[in-house]
């Protein structure tokens, strides 16, 4: 790591004047933003020529990073990305050549609107990210919308996503909620229709594992590859994190999207859905049949994940970073359009790669069998894999889709 600063005894008064001023102008920067910021200024270990354009700092060499209960210190070198220095280690520069020829420069990330790459994982960010998912199971046992080992999965996807992000958490809160009371809307009816139906839905693990284990893989990466924490969505400073965080959007706004079309398609609609693929009229429950109101639902699910998302954004992150960021409203409408789209491709794939038949009841089922009437598709996939599929398709290509659009 280069020395940053190393002037000379025979420096210029002027040049040394100037430094000074300039020292001193940062270092008053940082105080207004910290003050109205606490804890949100961060820095990263990077030579002096691959430092991004925007103010700097010097400190002092009496100043400490401390973090979590411990110190850090380095001297003539950038600070480690993972501290967090403290208001109260700041101490005054010294008005002299000696105090500037000791100090050491490092980038404010937080003043130009770059995060952190590994900010700490802090003891709150812990606790919630095991106490939120245990409540949440708690509630999916006694909805019965979750039977144990659904809910035992659940606690290791609540984990990973609370701890990762508090945006990709309301995401997921939005679809188990949401997803929760649509599946016990209109339950009466659906029992008449459908031949394998639970009250509340008592999903598996093979259930969760399908719906969220692509929304799980991508916090996993998140979490190794930007840290932890909230950010604005941001190609150009911020495309990582963009990214993955759009693709969780993606896979819980498809899921939702499909569950909305599906249970409240078929508990809100009257008359028979046309088959996606050739448009002619089916039984309700038939895999890969669509109507003009579960479109709608589908339509109406993702815009919910979507605008989950966007005031969490608004609420956890500072408004120095958002003033900066490019808009995040487009956030709902891509989280419309995953859920559009997912319950789109959820058809497709069970209109084509699912089996459907009605049995001598005048049931929906997935398998043939004696008496059952061939309607569609063919018995490559069920409807756990249609899911997983879908999810994971919405998941990889929603992210290039919002790139494009973005303002």
């Amino acid at each position: 790591m280069e020395e940053l600063l190393n002037l000379s005894p025979d420096i210029d008064p002027l040049e040394y004047k100037e430094r000074l001023e300039w020292s001193q102008n940062s270092l008053n920067q940082f105080k207004i933003f910290f003050s109205k910021n606490p804890n949100r200024v961060f820095f990263r270990n990077k030579p002096r020529s691959l430092l991004p354009p925007g103010p700097h700092i010097l400190i002092s060499p009496e100043a400490q990073c401390k973090c979590l209960g411990y110190d850090y210190y380095r001297k003539g070198s950038l600070v480690s990305a993972s501290r967090v220095l403290r208001g109260e280690c700041l101490k005054p520069l010294q008005c002299n050549k000696i105090g500037i020829e000791q100090s050491y420069s490092a980038s404010i990330w937080a003043l130009d609107g770059t995060p952190c790459k590994h900010p700490v994982i802090s003891p709150w960010r812990w606790l919630a990210s095991i106490v939120i998912p245990i409540l949440f199971a708690i509630w999916g046992l006694k909805r019965r919308s979750l039977n144990l080992s659904g809910a035992v999965l659940g606690l290791f996807v609540g984990f990973f996503v609370t701890i990762s992000n508090y945006a990709h958490l309301s995401c997921l809160i939005a679809f188990f909620v949401t997803s929760t009371l649509a599946t016990k809307f209109g339950a009466k009816k659906k029992k008449k229709l459908e031949t394998d139906f639970k009250e509340g839905g008592q999903r598996n693990w093979v259930q969760v594992l399908c719906n969220g284990g692509m929304a799980l893989q991508l916090a996993l990466l998140y979490l190794l590859d930007v840290g932890c924490g909230e950010r604005p969505i941001d190609f150009v400073k911020d495309y990582r994190s963009s990214w993955l965080s759009i693709g969780i959007i993606g896979a819980f706004s498809c899921c939702n999207g499909d569950t909305w079309a599906s249970e409240l398609g078929t508990a809100l609609g009257n008359g028979d859905p046309f088959l996606i693929t050739s448009r002619r009229k089916v039984l309700r429950g038939t895999n890969g049949g669509v109507s003009w109101i579960g479109l709608i639902m589908s339509l109406l699910g993702g815009l919910t994940v979507g605008i989950s998302y966007y005031f969490t954004v608004l609420y956890t992150v500072d408004s120095v970073i958002l003033q900066q960021a490019p808009p995040q409203w487009p956030i709902i409408i891509i989280g419309g359009i995953g859920g559009f789209f997912g319950s789109f491709l959820d058809s497709i794939l069970g209109a084509t790669l699912q089996y459907s038949g009605v049995n001598e009841f005048g049931q929906i089922v997935e398998r043939p069998g004696k008496g059952v009437k061939h309607i569609c598709g063919r018995q490559i996939l069920d409807n756990h894999s249609v899911n997983l599929l879908s999810s994971i398709g919405i998941a990889l290509t929603l992210p290039g889709l919002a790139n494009c659009i973005w303002p």
